[in-house]
């Protein structure tokens, strides 16, 4: 869904909490299995049982396989961590329960019809997931590509590497991953906690000018983050030698 923002660990928690109903197992993890490994909704929707679970456990890397990837580009390989691998033994369990045993062809998310044959649908996704957002108390606009754009955020917080993100991502370009990086809400959120002039904190402002000794890593990522074509400003660097990140004097043109 365009326009739908990430979630923080926190809000996660709280979504993760707030599940109800007859199917609460299966969209509680649907939720978690998603923002744990950044797939598109239709490719979770996608997954059979035994594309998750393997020799009696969890897999470790989730492979989306190029007959579900969107375009049929190419496949990958996810890294799922120990909050995907917890959602995936729960919903084994669930299906064990469920329909009396485990069926690698079953569809991962089945539908409430069909005796587990069919899977869930998009609208149905989003529709299992909405009750969870509003229960948990948080606003903006959120669905189920709020999913994948939790994750990319999360994954590009702890690494600062954009480029491991798209690829986690499957985006043909670095340009559609820089869309997805949005600020870091728990962040913001703090800061304009702080602005209040009811606030107790003194807050500092740490921008790129004021960081003399930043590497040159650092002051891309912060580029990167402001939304700048770093790649154009390379180029230029290489045919006019006229853009050294190392020089404050050529960042303030771009700030």
């Amino acid at each position: 869904m365009k326009g739908t923002r990430p979630l923080d660990n926190a809000e996660i928690r709280k979504v993760s909490e707030a599940f109800e109903g007859t199917f609460a197992i299966r969209n509680r993890n649907l939720f978690m299995l998603g923002v744990s490994v950044g797939a598109r909704i239709s490719e979770l929707l996608a997954l059979k049982v035994g594309d998750v679970w393997q020799n009696n456990r969890p897999v470790k890397d989730l492979l989306f396989d190029r007959s579900i990837v969107k375009g049929g580009e190419v496949s990958r390989a996810v890294p799922v961590n120990v909050d995907g691998r917890e959602a995936i033994e729960a919903l084994i369990a669930w299906h064990s329960e469920l329909y009396g045993g485990i069926d690698s062809s079953r569809p991962l998310f089945s539908s409430r019809k069909g005796q587990g044959s069919q899977p869930m649908t998009r609208i149905s996704a989003h529709r299992s997931l909405k009750p969870a957002f509003q229960a948990a108390g948080l606003n903006g606009k959120l669905g189920t590509h709020s999913l994948r754009k939790s994750y990319a955020q999360r994954l590009y917080e702890q690494t600062n590497d954009i480029y491991a993100v798209q690829e986690m991502l499957g985006h043909k370009s670095v340009v559609t991953t820089q869309r997805y990086l949005g600020v870091n809400y728990a962040s913001v959120r703090d800061a304009s906690e702080a602005m209040s002039i009811h606030s107790e904190c003194n807050v500092t402002t740490k921008t790129l000018l004021s960081v003399n000794d930043a590497s040159d890593d650092e002051l891309l990522i912060e580029l990167l983050r402001r939304g700048y074509d770093v790649a154009r400003l390379l180029q230029k660097d290489e045919s006019e030698q006229s853009f050294q990140l190392p020089n404050e004097k050529n960042i303030s043109k771009f700030v």
